[in-house]
């Protein structure tokens, strides 16, 4: 008996530990992850979610499958997300115009760019390049600066839509150098550099993501790179700095929220997994190919950026006098 009590009392903390491990986990994913878009097909963002949904439905054995939700400047996939259930089934694959929405749309959507959300991780960052069509045959800065110089409101670039991460890289540049163009928004990168590339739009200051197929291709002029220095990529393309414009940056970057509430375990899963997918050499390549980098802030790095970035885009907007059109 004494033994047994021995034995008994040895287990105890054992058995403990295992009910509160088996009380902590999460059965998830219990049913297929819908991770929604606020674009349309065939854009960086969508790119991004179909390569980590790929990963995703591998390594958790459960279908992780894109909805593209277009429309609003990504409010409407943004509000879907942050309304629907917190338990990890349905996702956002956000940009980093998720972050401009408070600066122009205040007491006007039904979330809170950063409460109602739980950061989960960023996936992959990309530079702004500036590209022209065919419309505007020119081949440097300099001479698209004199273009733009001298028909002040006539010629025209295209962005994914009105206040996206384009426009706001595009109007900054305009203030920058005393410029005036024509905005010509569209729901989605990819209807943005496909009229560019047919001559219904002058240009566009896009990420090097939704333009370097085309770029390789010859269908589009990279002029500048908006980065320290020169991408590896394109070393041909200079710097905004090189190229005689100073003080202009811009870049992008694509990654996963949740809805507010959801289970810190699931949470915690998701943040392994993309972890696990950011750090992949297939994705480092893939991304890479694709004029992307790999960026992997997860937690609490990634909702102060997020802080950051709603502050300082509010800055932005209020100094441009931006506005949704």
């Amino acid at each position: 008996m004494k033994r047994q009590a021995r034995i008994a009392r040895w287990l105890l903390p054992l058995g403990l530990a295992f009910a509160w491990t088996a009380q902590a986990q999460v059965p998830w994913p219990t049913k297929p992850v819908h991770i929604l878009v606020g674009f349309s097909a065939g854009g960086p963002t969508d790119v991004v979610a179909r390569a980590f949904a790929e990963h995703a439905s591998r390594a958790l054995g459960q279908p992780f499958v894109v909805d593209n939700k277009p429309g609003a400047n990504t409010i409407l996939a943004a509000e879907a997300v942050a309304a629907a259930p917190a338990d990890g089934h349905t996702l956002l694959l956000g940009a980093t115009n998720h972050t401009m929405i408070p600066a122009l749309y205040s007491g006007r959507v039904k979330f809170d760019a950063v409460r109602s959300f739980a950061a989960v991780c960023s996936l992959a960052a990309s530079p702004t390049v500036l590209v022209v069509g065919p419309a505007l045959p020119v081949r440097s800065l300099a001479e698209f600066l004199k273009e733009v110089k001298a028909s002040p409101g006539k010629r025209s670039y295209a962005t994914p839509g009105s206040g996206s991460s384009g426009h706001f890289a595009s109007e900054q540049f305009t203030r920058i150098t005393g410029t005036s163009m024509n905005h010509i928004p569209y729901k989605g990168a990819a209807q943005a550099i496909s009229d560019v590339i047919g001559g219904q739009v002058d240009s566009s200051f896009a990420t090097l993501g939704s333009v370097f197929a085309q770029v390789q291709a010859g269908k589009l002029t990279a002029l500048a790179v908006a980065a320290p220095e020169r991408s590896p990529l394109l070393p041909k393309v200079p710097t905004f700095g090189e190229a005689g414009v100073s003080g202009y940056s811009a870049d992008a970057w694509y990654g996963l929220l949740a809805p507010a509430g959801t289970p810190p375990a699931v949470l915690a899963e998701l943040r392994r997994v993309a972890t696990e997918f950011v750090h992949k050499p297939g994705t480092v390549e893939k991304f890479r190919l694709l004029g992307m980098e790999t960026r992997n802030a997860c937690g609490d790095e990634f909702t102060a950026q997020l802080v950051r970035e709603v502050k300082t885009n509010g800055d932005l907007a209020r100094a441009l006098d931006l506005k949704p059109e």
